[in-house]
Protein backbone atom coordinates (compact mmCIF):
# COMPACT_ATOMS: atom_id res chain seq x y z
CA UNK A 1 0.00 0.00 0.00
CA UNK A 2 2.63 2.54 0.81
CA UNK A 3 4.70 2.04 -2.31
CA UNK A 4 1.12 2.43 -4.00
CA UNK A 5 0.56 5.50 -2.39
CA UNK A 6 3.76 6.78 -3.42
CA UNK A 7 3.42 6.04 -6.95
CA UNK A 8 0.51 8.10 -6.56
CA UNK A 9 1.99 11.18 -5.60
CA UNK A 10 5.22 10.27 -7.64
CA UNK A 11 2.99 10.90 -11.13
CA UNK A 12 0.74 13.60 -9.26
CA UNK A 13 2.64 17.37 -10.26
CA UNK A 14 4.30 19.33 -7.83
CA UNK A 15 6.56 22.34 -7.09
CA UNK A 16 9.90 22.24 -5.30
CA UNK A 17 8.59 22.18 -1.57
CA UNK A 18 12.17 21.39 -0.02
CA UNK A 19 11.39 18.73 3.00
CA UNK A 20 7.59 18.92 1.87
CA UNK A 21 5.39 19.70 5.48
CA UNK A 22 6.50 16.72 7.37
CA UNK A 23 10.43 18.34 7.06
CA UNK A 24 9.28 21.87 7.63
CA UNK A 25 6.86 21.15 10.47
CA UNK A 26 9.59 18.74 12.58
CA UNK A 27 12.62 21.28 11.87
CA UNK A 28 9.82 24.07 13.65
CA UNK A 29 9.01 21.24 16.62
CA UNK A 30 12.66 20.94 17.32
CA UNK A 31 13.32 24.68 17.05
CA UNK A 32 9.94 25.28 19.15
CA UNK A 33 11.08 22.80 21.70
CA UNK A 34 14.68 24.32 22.24
CA UNK A 35 14.28 28.17 22.37
CA UNK A 36 14.25 29.81 25.55
CA UNK A 37 11.19 30.24 27.35
CA UNK A 38 11.25 33.93 27.57
CA UNK A 39 11.74 33.55 23.48
CA UNK A 40 9.13 30.71 23.23
CA UNK A 41 6.55 33.36 25.11
CA UNK A 42 8.02 36.38 22.43
CA UNK A 43 7.21 33.87 19.09
CA UNK A 44 3.43 33.29 20.89
CA UNK A 45 3.15 37.20 20.81
CA UNK A 46 3.69 37.43 16.96
CA UNK A 47 2.14 34.14 16.23
CA UNK A 48 -0.80 35.75 17.61
CA UNK A 49 -0.91 38.68 14.81
CA UNK A 50 0.00 36.65 11.98
CA UNK A 51 -3.51 37.64 10.41
CA UNK A 52 -1.50 40.97 9.75
CA UNK A 53 -0.01 38.71 7.14
CA UNK A 54 -3.16 38.78 5.48
CA UNK A 55 -3.04 35.16 3.46
CA UNK A 56 -6.17 33.61 5.23
CA UNK A 57 -5.16 30.42 2.88
CA UNK A 58 -2.08 30.06 4.64
CA UNK A 59 -2.08 30.52 7.93
CA UNK A 60 0.69 30.95 10.37
CA UNK A 61 -0.66 30.91 13.75
CA UNK A 62 1.65 28.56 14.96
CA UNK A 63 5.62 27.90 14.09
CA UNK A 64 5.21 24.41 12.35
CA UNK A 65 1.93 26.34 10.38
CA UNK A 66 4.91 29.21 10.15
CA UNK A 67 7.17 26.64 8.61
CA UNK A 68 5.29 25.60 5.76
CA UNK A 69 3.70 29.64 4.69
CA UNK A 70 6.40 30.27 2.52
CA UNK A 71 5.59 27.42 0.19
CA UNK A 72 1.95 27.60 0.74
CA UNK A 73 1.92 31.64 -0.52
CA UNK A 74 4.49 30.57 -3.17
CA UNK A 75 1.86 30.19 -6.50
CA UNK A 76 -0.12 33.21 -7.58
CA UNK A 77 1.77 37.05 -8.10
CA UNK A 78 1.96 38.71 -4.95
CA UNK A 79 4.91 36.58 -3.29
CA UNK A 80 6.57 35.48 -6.62
CA UNK A 81 9.57 37.30 -5.77
CA UNK A 82 10.72 35.47 -3.25
CA UNK A 83 11.20 32.28 -5.53
CA UNK A 84 14.78 32.12 -5.84
CA UNK A 85 14.81 32.65 -2.42
CA UNK A 86 13.98 28.78 -1.38
CA UNK A 87 17.51 27.29 -3.23
CA UNK A 88 20.70 28.23 -4.24
CA UNK A 89 22.05 26.76 -7.33
CA UNK A 90 26.07 25.81 -6.37
CA UNK A 91 27.86 23.81 -8.30
CA UNK A 92 28.99 20.68 -6.82
CA UNK A 93 31.78 19.89 -9.87
CA UNK A 94 33.31 23.03 -8.64
CA UNK A 95 35.04 24.48 -5.62
CA UNK A 96 32.28 25.55 -3.16
CA UNK A 97 31.42 29.71 -4.00
CA UNK A 98 28.80 30.80 -2.30
CA UNK A 99 28.90 34.67 -3.49
CA UNK A 100 28.28 33.72 -7.09
CA UNK A 101 25.21 31.87 -6.34
CA UNK A 102 23.71 34.91 -4.34
CA UNK A 103 23.54 37.78 -6.56
CA UNK A 104 21.67 40.47 -5.28
CA UNK A 105 20.70 38.37 -2.52
CA UNK A 106 18.53 35.93 -4.10
CA UNK A 107 19.14 32.99 -2.60
CA UNK A 108 18.10 31.18 0.71
CA UNK A 109 21.66 31.73 2.90
CA UNK A 110 21.15 35.25 1.85
CA UNK A 111 17.75 35.21 3.11
CA UNK A 112 18.39 33.30 5.93
CA UNK A 113 20.41 35.71 7.39
CA UNK A 114 18.46 39.28 5.89
CA UNK A 115 15.12 37.65 7.83
CA UNK A 116 17.20 36.80 10.89
CA UNK A 117 17.95 40.74 11.19
CA UNK A 118 14.50 41.75 10.08
CA UNK A 119 12.73 40.04 12.96
CA UNK A 120 15.44 41.25 15.24
CA UNK A 121 14.44 44.84 14.64
CA UNK A 122 11.80 45.87 16.90
CA UNK A 123 11.57 49.38 15.45
CA UNK A 124 9.61 47.57 12.18
CA UNK A 125 6.11 46.75 12.03
CA UNK A 126 4.66 43.95 13.47
CA UNK A 127 3.47 42.52 10.08
CA UNK A 128 7.13 42.92 8.79
CA UNK A 129 8.68 40.93 11.62
CA UNK A 130 5.91 38.12 11.10
CA UNK A 131 6.80 37.99 7.28
CA UNK A 132 10.36 37.86 8.48
CA UNK A 133 9.61 35.23 10.96
CA UNK A 134 7.91 32.94 8.40
CA UNK A 135 10.20 33.25 5.82
CA UNK A 136 12.82 33.01 8.64
CA UNK A 137 10.99 29.37 10.10
CA UNK A 138 10.99 27.96 6.00
CA UNK A 139 14.39 29.29 4.52
CA UNK A 140 16.78 27.56 7.67
CA UNK A 141 14.48 24.17 6.91
CA UNK A 142 15.21 24.68 2.81
CA UNK A 143 18.55 25.75 3.71
CA UNK A 144 19.79 22.26 4.85
CA UNK A 145 18.10 20.06 1.91
CA UNK A 146 20.68 19.84 -0.04
CA UNK A 147 19.51 19.56 -3.00
CA UNK A 148 18.19 23.12 -2.24
CA UNK A 149 21.84 24.26 -1.31
CA UNK A 150 23.71 22.63 -4.50
CA UNK A 151 23.36 21.81 -8.25
CA UNK A 152 25.10 19.38 -11.00
CA UNK A 153 23.54 21.47 -13.87
CA UNK A 154 19.88 20.20 -13.53
CA UNK A 155 18.16 22.36 -10.64
CA UNK A 156 18.66 20.45 -8.01
CA UNK A 157 18.31 17.02 -9.55
CA UNK A 158 14.45 18.27 -10.12
CA UNK A 159 16.01 17.35 -13.94
CA UNK A 160 17.11 14.25 -13.01
CA UNK A 161 14.89 11.06 -13.51
CA UNK A 162 15.01 8.97 -10.09
CA UNK A 163 14.07 5.26 -8.59
CA UNK A 164 12.97 4.93 -5.14
CA UNK A 165 13.20 1.96 -4.17
CA UNK A 166 11.02 -0.07 -6.57
CA UNK A 167 8.86 3.25 -7.53
CA UNK A 168 9.75 5.55 -10.35
CA UNK A 169 9.35 9.03 -8.96
CA UNK A 170 9.52 12.07 -10.68
CA UNK A 171 13.03 12.77 -10.60
CA UNK A 172 16.22 13.03 -7.69
CA UNK A 173 15.07 16.72 -5.82
CA UNK A 174 11.47 14.78 -5.32
CA UNK A 175 13.08 11.99 -3.49
CA UNK A 176 15.16 14.03 -1.01
CA UNK A 177 12.27 16.62 -0.31
CA UNK A 178 9.84 13.87 0.82
CA UNK A 179 10.14 10.12 0.37
CA UNK A 180 13.45 10.00 1.74
CA UNK A 181 12.38 12.56 4.33
CA UNK A 182 9.61 11.21 5.45
CA UNK A 183 10.97 7.79 5.64
CA UNK A 184 13.81 9.28 7.69
CA UNK A 185 11.47 11.12 10.59
CA UNK A 186 9.29 8.19 10.80
CA UNK A 187 12.40 6.20 11.96
CA UNK A 188 12.05 5.26 15.06
CA UNK A 189 12.69 7.22 17.69
CA UNK A 190 10.47 8.85 15.56
CA UNK A 191 8.97 12.54 15.18
CA UNK A 192 11.24 15.91 16.61
CA UNK A 193 11.37 14.37 20.11
CA UNK A 194 13.10 11.08 18.46
CA UNK A 195 15.55 13.31 16.71
CA UNK A 196 16.42 15.05 19.67
CA UNK A 197 16.49 12.15 21.95
CA UNK A 198 19.69 11.29 19.18
CA UNK A 199 21.83 14.37 20.52
CA UNK A 200 22.59 15.03 24.47
CA UNK A 201 21.87 18.26 25.46
CA UNK A 202 25.44 19.16 26.04
CA UNK A 203 25.87 18.09 21.88
CA UNK A 204 23.37 20.44 21.48
CA UNK A 205 24.91 23.28 21.78
CA UNK A 206 27.80 22.11 19.32
CA UNK A 207 25.47 21.31 16.71
CA UNK A 208 23.90 24.85 16.57
CA UNK A 209 26.84 26.21 15.68
CA UNK A 210 28.58 27.65 12.75
CA UNK A 211 27.35 30.44 10.60
CA UNK A 212 25.46 30.44 7.62
CA UNK A 213 27.73 30.25 5.78
CA UNK A 214 28.81 26.88 7.20
CA UNK A 215 25.59 26.03 6.62
CA UNK A 216 25.53 26.02 3.21
CA UNK A 217 28.97 24.38 2.50
CA UNK A 218 27.94 21.96 4.25
CA UNK A 219 24.56 20.93 2.87
CA UNK A 220 26.75 21.07 -0.69
CA UNK A 221 28.54 18.81 0.32
CA UNK A 222 26.47 16.77 1.51
CA UNK A 223 24.49 16.89 -2.03
CA UNK A 224 28.14 16.06 -3.62
CA UNK A 225 28.20 12.85 -1.02
CA UNK A 226 24.92 11.38 -0.29
CA UNK A 227 22.53 12.88 -2.98
CA UNK A 228 24.16 13.19 -6.25
CA UNK A 229 27.23 10.35 -5.05
CA UNK A 230 24.16 7.36 -3.41
CA UNK A 231 23.39 5.49 -6.67
CA UNK A 232 25.31 7.21 -8.91
CA UNK A 233 29.27 6.47 -8.03
CA UNK A 234 30.99 9.86 -9.11
CA UNK A 235 28.70 12.67 -8.50
CA UNK A 236 30.64 14.67 -11.49
CA UNK A 237 30.79 11.94 -13.70
CA UNK A 238 28.92 11.77 -17.20
CA UNK A 239 25.95 9.33 -16.63
CA UNK A 240 22.51 8.55 -18.85
CA UNK A 241 19.15 7.32 -17.57
CA UNK A 242 17.76 7.59 -14.14
CA UNK A 243 19.34 7.26 -10.87
CA UNK A 244 17.98 4.21 -8.52
CA UNK A 245 18.46 4.10 -5.18
CA UNK A 246 18.12 0.70 -3.90
CA UNK A 247 16.71 -0.20 -0.34
CA UNK A 248 20.20 -0.58 1.36
CA UNK A 249 21.04 2.83 -0.18
CA UNK A 250 17.83 4.75 1.29
CA UNK A 251 18.73 2.52 4.76
CA UNK A 252 22.46 3.93 4.60
CA UNK A 253 21.07 7.93 3.39
CA UNK A 254 18.74 7.88 6.68
CA UNK A 255 20.78 8.55 9.61
CA UNK A 256 22.56 11.15 7.46
CA UNK A 257 19.19 13.05 6.62
CA UNK A 258 18.02 12.46 10.42
CA UNK A 259 21.27 14.50 11.26
CA UNK A 260 20.31 17.10 9.13
CA UNK A 261 17.12 17.93 10.13
CA UNK A 262 17.94 17.70 13.66
CA UNK A 263 20.52 20.48 13.04
CA UNK A 264 18.07 22.33 11.26
CA UNK A 265 15.76 22.40 14.37
CA UNK A 266 18.74 23.25 16.53
CA UNK A 267 20.13 25.92 14.59
CA UNK A 268 16.86 27.59 13.85
CA UNK A 269 16.22 27.80 17.91
CA UNK A 270 19.58 29.33 18.11
CA UNK A 271 18.81 32.04 15.65
CA UNK A 272 15.15 33.17 17.16
CA UNK A 273 16.71 33.18 20.54
CA UNK A 274 19.09 35.69 19.62
CA UNK A 275 16.41 37.49 17.50
CA UNK A 276 14.43 37.72 20.39
CA UNK A 277 17.63 38.39 22.71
Amino acid sequence: MRYVLALMLALAPTSARAWWDYGHKTVAAIAWAEVKPATRAKLRTLLARSALLETPMCPARTLEEASVWADCVKPGERFSYAFPWHFQNIDICRPFELKAACLYGNCVSAQVSRNAKLLADKSLPVRERVQAMAFLVHFVGDLHQPLHAADRGDQGGSRTDATYGIVPIKNLHLVWDGYLAERAISTPAAEAKGLLSEARPMDRARLASGTVEDWSRESWDAARRIAYGVGAGDPCAERGGRVVLDDDQIRAAIPEVRAMILRAGLRLAHMLDVAFS
